[in-house]
């Protein structure tokens, strides 16, 4: 998992397969850690949001590039037949922490790296009243009701979608869940039953390249009786040594495992989604 820069000639991100747009306001921004900020967004446009049946639910914000004039009101997939793809809205996806339709609000979670990406220096300068545009939503993901007992494991990335599975689990649930995160400053209050272990890991300023951390403590970790369901999301290449722990190591089937790359290691946003379909992409 060395950095890389693949090349001078930025890849084009692939096109965003049209869905419903909302265009919210940002409501408040609550500090949850030194490298994560939550922002509540709402409005009237959420009455028309059909939130799913999943834990991971998530949505892809568009951000309107700087220089560019937009026709308001911004349809960010009107838009494509009128202006050339270099001009059209980046996109991000992030999962919903949590939806609140009565109250016509949503949590959106964002991991912050410094001056560095698109998402993360938005959130953390963003302010009450602020636009921000998503469409969805997407996802599939909620713990498996006959399983014996759950595996959770990811970094910050994934921490929302894990953070939200754990929440929604009846108290009796038994299980582990791994959370990578910098220091011990990053780490959240998660409502775990009492039966589901939380252990922190952390990096203490290592690189995805260099920390193995999650890796081992799921290799590592007591093997309860039972069937599991397994939530494994986060840095692309950890999830590929993850995937070997838990299919060679562990003899788990396909249907047992939820495993998915949120992001890579030296790798913009816009080359990791160009890779999903490229051999290095593939986690599965």
């Amino acid at each position: 998992m060395n950095p890389v820069d693949p090349s001078t000639e930025p890849f084009v991100a692939p096109a965003v397969k049209p869905r419903t747009q909302f265009a919210l306001q940002v409501l408040r921004k609550e500090t949850l850690s030194p490298h994560m900020v939550r922002i509540v967004a709402g409005g009237p446009a959420l009455s028309e949001f059909l939130a799913k049946d999943a834990t991971d639910m998530y949505v892809k914000i568009h951000f309107l590039q700087p220089g560019v004039n937009y026709s308001e009101p911004v349809d960010v997939f009107a838009l494509r037949d009128t202006l050339s793809r270099e001009q059209w809205p980046a996109t991000r996806t992030y999962t919903l922490r949590w939806v609140d339709l009565a109250a016509q609000e949503v949590a959106i979670d964002f991991v912050l790296h410094g001056d560095t990406g698109l998402a993360g220096p938005w959130a953390g300068a963003c302010v009450p009243g602020d636009r921000i545009i998503f469409s969805g939503p997407g996802g599939a993901y909620r713990p498996n009701p006959d399983a014996a007992w759950y595996l959770f494991a990811g970094d910050e990335a994934a921490l929302p979608a894990i953070a939200a599975a754990i929440e929604s689990l009846p108290p009796e649930a038994l299980g582990h869940a791994f959370l990578e995160v910098d220091t011990a400053a990053d780490i959240q209050p998660i409502n775990a039953p009492a039966g589901l272990a939380l252990t922190w890991l952390y990096r203490d300023g290592a690189t995805p390249a260099e920390s193995t951390a999650l890796i081992d403590a799921v290799a590592s970790c007591r093997w309860l009786e039972g069937p599991v369901d397994a939530f494994v999301h986060g840095e692309r290449e950890y999830m590929k040594k993850l995937r070997d722990v838990l299919f060679k190591q562990r003899g788990l089937d396909r249907s047992q495992v939820s495993l998915s790359g949120y992001w890579a290691y030296g790798r913009t946003e816009d080359y990791f989604q160009a890779e999903k379909k490229q051999p290095i992409g593939q986690i599965l």
